[in-house]
């Protein structure tokens, strides 16, 4: 299996994807999908979610996972 890694808003502006799919090994948190995907620190603040519930940078990450991140949310 693989772990899907979503990119919100911002993010996915930034990054120019969306979504894409990771092997599993060697994974063991979110910061660790983070570090794997996009090699530079997370803009302050980033926010972390792992099968559709907030998280923290250190919530473990597992195969089968869908963990994302998005900037914060602001309503107006």
């Amino acid at each position: 299996m693989a772990i899907t890694v979503k990119y919100f808003a911002s993010l996915r502006e930034k990054l120019g994807r969306g979504e894409e799919q990771i092997a599993p090994e060697g994974i063991a948190t979110a910061r660790d999908v983070w570090n794997r995907c996009v090699k530079t620190e997370p803009p302050l603040k980033t926010l972390v979610a792992i099968n559709l519930e907030y998280a923290g940078w250190d919530s473990p990450a597992k195969d089968g996972d869908e963990v994302a991140f998005f900037p914060p949310v602001t309503g107006g």
